[in-house]
């Protein structure tokens, strides 16, 4: 049986929360000082736990079960946001650790745990960076064109971090499943008191920019009848978004609004120009594209009364399904521990939904305290981060027995 040791696990929580700690968080972008020596931290506790370690280039951390041919996979990745939370992707990476660990202790399995840390989840250089080349979706040329959002090449940084080490590419015939733990990130657990939420669907994405034309004028001489204002028929989608969005969204939408500017930018100028970054998710592909065409509408007919607006959509995001075994399998070891639990969609992106293309994966939440993630105010109770890995090492005894 992999019976997890609950100390143990927190105790590794709250040293890995050492490196790069600010506050009451932490400050562990990727490839930083804080995140190499975080990752050579946990190569380390791998060793210790039996598992053949290593490190390759990228700084994505492995851990092989040795003996067996084949084994789940359980992981995360412990890069942060600038002053995020001690728990996001951490307790994925630590839950992998302690179950690892534990089955090296349980003694034989007819298929082992192997333990991985990803790199750069959060996207300093490239969005999950680890998951993405472990499956074959990075080139080189992708690769060398990366960079951080002050100009710092992905490259270089590699080089000043001294790796080297080999990339690992994703083996379906030994990594059977992968299985992913992380906080919520929301308030849904907390307000259900479920322990845990069984991920059926990463959500897909939208992300566009919609821009508007118009002509600069002394606002004060100005008579508003001649006025090309560029900002107006921002506003007036602004507010369809606000009107319209609801009906055409699912019980599970969620859309934001989350930058408005107009330029030049001063009280009495007319704006010559505008722009908003508009997102919308929903885990059904059929919603998604309703929105956007009810949106391509709503902007051309805006124009047909004169304004000038155009609509570039920067990011089609997929909705990633999570495997239904496991999915299943969740459920049965949530209920075999004997902790309430409820299925979810995840609004996040994650590198579970990279691994799902390749073989079938499964993720689980817990509570997050207030809702809250990527700040430091993140957190999560002791007896909340205890019952998702005792729900993941079920998950994975079931899943290594063949079961």
């Amino acid at each position: 049986m992999i019976a997890i040791k609950p100390e143990r696990l927190l105790a590794d929580l709250r040293t890995l929360a050492k490196f790069g700690q600010y506050k009451t968080g932490v400050d562990r972008i990727a490839f930083s000082d804080e995140d190499i020596a975080a990752r050579k931290w946990i190569a380390e506790r791998y060793r210790e736990a039996g598992l053949e370690a290593s490190m390759d280039r990228f700084g994505t951390v492995y851990g092989i079960a040795p003996g067996v041919n084949k084994a789940v996979l359980i992981g995360s990745h412990s890069d942060t946001v600038p002053q995020g939370g001690w728990l996001d992707g951490a307790l994925g990476v630590i839950y992998g650790l302690e179950v690892a660990r534990a089955a090296q202790e349980a003694g034989y399995l007819p298929f082992g745990v192997d333990a991985i840390n990803f790199q750069d989840e959060e996207g300093t250089y490239l969005p999950c960076l680890g998951s993405r080349f472990m499956i074959g979706t990075i080139d080189d040329a992708a690769l060398d064109a990366a960079h951080a959002t002050d100009g710092r090449k992905l490259t270089d940084a590699i080089a000043r971090a001294r790796l080297s080490g080999v990339p690992r590419k994703l083996d379906p015939k030994r990594q059977i499943a992968f299985l992913e733990g992380h906080i919520e990130q929301g308030p849904r657990l907390e307000s259900s008191g479920n322990k845990v939420a069984v991920i059926t669907s990463m959500a897909g994405i939208r992300r566009m920019t919609v821009t508007s034309e118009g002509r600069a004028d002394h606002a004060g001489t100005t008579p508003m009848n001649m006025r090309e204002d560029a900002l107006t028929p921002l506003l007036r989608f602004g507010s369809f978004v606000v009107d319209v969005f609801p009906k055409l969204s699912s019980g599970e939408t969620v859309w934001n609004i989350g930058r408005i500017e107009a330029t030049p930018g001063a009280a009495n100028v007319v704006p010559s120009g505008a722009g908003l970054s508009l997102e919308f998710r929903d885990s059904d592909e059929t919603v998604l594209d309703r929105i956007e065409v009810a949106v391509s509408e709503q902007i051309a007919a805006l124009n047909k009364a004169g304004s000038r607006m155009s609509l570039d959509v920067t990011t089609r995001i997929t909705p990633t399904p999570m495997d239904v075994g496991i999915v299943e399998t969740f459920e049965k070891a949530a209920q075999d521990v004997g902790y309430g639990h409820e299925r979810m969609v995840s609004g996040a992106g994650h590198d579970a939904m990279f691994l799902a293309r390749k073989i079938p994966t499964g993720m689980i939440f817990i509570p997050s305290i207030g809702g809250r993630s990527h700040d430091i105010a993140e957190n999560t109770k002791d007896e909340d981060i205890v019952a998702g890995c005792v729900v993941m090492a079920r998950a994975a005894e079931i899943l290594a027995c063949g079961a």
